[in-house]
Parts: structure tokens; sequence; C-alpha cells
């Protein structure tokens, strides 16, 4: 990850070590960075699904009442909502404008690993709201070494540890919420759906959107 210039060492070394199964070349940043209104339309809708899950988590606590689990997804909340307010200001002073509508087919995906109506069904919520946050941490920090406006370079490079502090969170939550053999288990089985995933995705200015020749881990990167 050479291309990392002007992004400290100790952040690299956080980035390096994520567990993803796959990594994000310097030419995807480029090719989203080439249209940041609309980069930052979708980014703005995915801070506001992130602080929407937060909320729909809120009264999901595994077992009886959690006072711990509530003011964490409080907090998560708070922390989505004041991102999305920031792209939502920087979107607008730079003459963009929300849409109504917005789909995130990357997102959806990892949604449909959720196995819905199962006791299991909270640690994989928790899970996939981990992997989100995770690639989400790594793309920011793409976008922050790639970006040579300085304002964008400085915004994502806070952003990737933020992401970065909420996938701990979450990938915390689901440890507890499960026997930790199985969510282990589970996890890593969610690493590699994510992958795949990620690279059927059709390329464009978003967030997670896939980029041609994207290689897995174990697969000559």
């Amino acid at each position: 990850m050479r291309y990392f210039e002007g992004v400290s060492p100790a952040q690299i070394a956080r980035v390096e070590a994520l567990p993803l199964h796959s990594r994000t070349p310097p030419e995807w940043g480029r090719a989203a960075l080439a249209d940041p209104i609309a980069l930052l339309i979708d980014h703005a809708f995915l801070e506001k699904k992130a602080a929407n899950n937060a909320m729909e988590l809120l009264t999901r606590w595994p077992t009886d009442w959690d006072e711990e689990w509530v003011e964490t997804m409080t907090s998560v909340a708070k922390d989505e909502t004041s991102h999305l307010a920031h792209v939502v200001k920087i979107l607008l002073r730079r003459g963009g404008r929300l849409e109504r509508q917005h789909k995130n087919a990357y997102a959806n995906a990892l949604r449909q690993l959720v196995r819905k109506g199962d006791p299991r069904e909270i640690v994989d919520r928790l899970l996939v709201a981990a992997l989100i946050e995770v690639r989400s941490c790594e793309r920011f920090a793409v976008l922050a070494a790639i970006s040579e406006d300085a304002e964008l370079a400085d915004f994502y490079c806070a952003l990737c540890l933020s992401e970065l502090g909420h996938y701990k969170v979450f990938l915390k939550l689901a440890r507890r919420a499960g026997p930790k053999a199985a969510v282990a288990e589970r996890w890593n089985e969610m690493l590699v759906a994510e992958a795949r995933i990620l690279a059927a995705q059709e390329g464009g200015p978003r967030i997670h959107s896939g980029w041609p020749g994207a290689r897995m881990r174990g697969a000559g990167n």
C-alpha cells in the first residue's frame, strides 16, 4: 500500500491489519473521486442507513435489558448522524443535492446473508454491520490517500478511524451475543461472502462500488 502517502504509519498499520479478504486498489479511489458530487450523495445515504441500522438494533438486545447495549447503539447512531450532517454540508456547499431514492446493491446483498427468524439472527445482523463498517474504513483510507482535495482527504481520514471503531464495536457485540466458536466461524464465512459480493458490484462513484480485476486474499494479491 505504497500509495498511502500522507497517512500516518499507525493508520496504515490499522488498515493493513483489517481482516478483509480483498483489497481496494488505488485506481478505484481515482475513479470514484472523478465524480465527487455523486460520491458524496452515495456517502450521505450510506451514513443515513448506518444511523437507521443502529436505531433499529437499539431495542434488539439479545436477552434481557442491556443498558450498555442501548448506550452503544445510541452512540453509534449519534456518530453516523453527525457524519451525515457533515457530508450533506460539504455536498450542498459544492452545489449538489440529495436524491429522493437511493439503492445500495452491496449492502442489500450482505443483508441477504442474515438468517431471519433464526435465534442467530441478531449475531448475523451485527456481523453484517461490522462488515459494512470495516469495508467503509478501508475505502475511506484509500480515498484519503488518493484525494488531492484537502477538505475531502481530511474528512475521509477522520471517517476511516471512526468506522474502524464502529467495526470493532459491532464485532465485539456479536461475540457477546452467541457462542464464541460459532460466531468466529460465521464471521469467517461472511468475510469470504463480502469479498465475493463486492467483486460482483458495478463500478462507479459509490463508496461500495466494484472494480474490475479485484483480487481476493490468497489469490496472488
